[in-house]
This record gives C-alpha cells, sequence and structure tokens, in this order.
C-alpha cells in the first residue's frame, strides 16, 4: 500500500431530501465508495431541506453535489453520480487492478 492508498478522504453529498436523485447519488456514490476506497473514506450526507443556509454557506447551486475535501484539491461534480467511470475520472481515484 502506498502513501497515496492510505490517504483518508472526505467527501460531502449535498442533498435536497428523500428525492429520487438525491436517494440515487448516495446510492451510486456508496457503490464507489465501498469498491475503491473501502474504509478510507468519511461521507458526509447534508441535506438542504433541512438546512437550507448551507447551500449559500458552502456555495452549493444545485443538488444533488458532492465535494471532495479531502484529498486536495477540492472538486465537485454535479448529479446523481450514475455514470461509475466518470465519477472515479472526476474524483482522481487510482484504480488497481
Amino acid at each position: 500500500m502506498t502513501g497515496a492508498d492510505a490517504e483518508r478522504w472526505l467527501l460531502r453529498l449535498y442533498i435536497a431530501g428523500g428525492s429520487p436523485r438525491s436517494q440515487a447519488a448516495l446510492a451510486n456514490l456508496k457503490g464507489v465508495c465501498d469498491e475503491y476506497l473501502p474504509g478510507r473514506y468519511e461521507l458526509e450526507v447534508i441535506d438542504l431541506v433541512a438546512h437550507p443556509e448551507r447551500a449559500r454557506a458552502d456555495q452549493i447551486v444545485a443538488v444533488p453535489t458532492l465535494v471532495r475535501r479531502l484529498p486536495p484539491p477540492i472538486t465537485k461534480i454535479i448529479g446523481d453520480l450514475s455514470m461509475k467511470e466518470r465519477v472515479i475520472v472526476a474524483l482522481d481515484i487510482e484504480m488497481t487492478d
């Protein structure tokens, strides 16, 4: 395991309550993380219906939005995260065989 493999990942998923797109994004993200980052990620789910003030404070303009806080740089992805390969590339997850 290299130093990069041992990195902790901090992810925030901004959702709009129980909407189908939000629930799909959560399920898709958990699938990617469980497969490619097992035991190395922390996922914070922020419901903007319950906490609308977070949208402005965190500069979120659409939901669902995924924000990778760690490792740097900060990266944002908007959508239901259904295209697994694009999520992996956007998050810059190194795939190993």
